[in-house]
């Protein structure tokens, strides 16, 4: 059913990502798909790396470990943008297309105060309205 799911993933918080991305590696045995793991980073430098191409080796580290961990197939992609507040679902929505996933898993943040007062919004949200791929949001 499934052949390519897409993951947004920010290594400077993986451990606050664990259920979407035990979600994943579920979907990804279970369908036997290539797990492809994105991020969009800033072109300065950020908590998770100095610069995109650090990071870049670093998610690529990480996906070969998770898909020998496993036994799932892994590509990594790290998308630079001078902002990522600003262009984060441009960015993830143009590498859904080009990447030909059929599905992304994707955390959610925890609803809060900022949320009820609309002060936050939520990128799991606007991807959902705005992608053609299914879109699982893990809470």
């Amino acid at each position: 059913m499934y052949s390519k799911i897409l993951v947004p993933v920010d290594l400077a918080h993986t451990e606050k990502m664990s259920k979407a991305l035990n979600t994943a590696i579920d979907m990804a045995k279970h369908y036997q798909a290539t797990l492809c793991y994105v991020t969009v980073t800033n072109t300065t430098p950020s908590a998770a790396a100095h610069n995109p191409e650090e990071l870049a080796e670093k998610l690529a580290t990480f996906a070969s470990e998770q898909g020998q961990a496993h036994d799932i197939d892994t590509e990594s992609t790290v998308i630079s943008t001078a902002d990522t507040a600003v262009e984060l679902e441009k960015k993830l929505l143009d590498v859904i297309k080009e990447s030909g996933a059929d599905l992304v898993i994707m955390a959610s943040h925890p609803p809060g105060i900022g949320d009820k007062l609309h002060i936050l919004h939520s990128n799991g949200a606007n991807i959902v309205r705005h992608s053609d791929v299914s879109v699982f949001v893990v809470r």
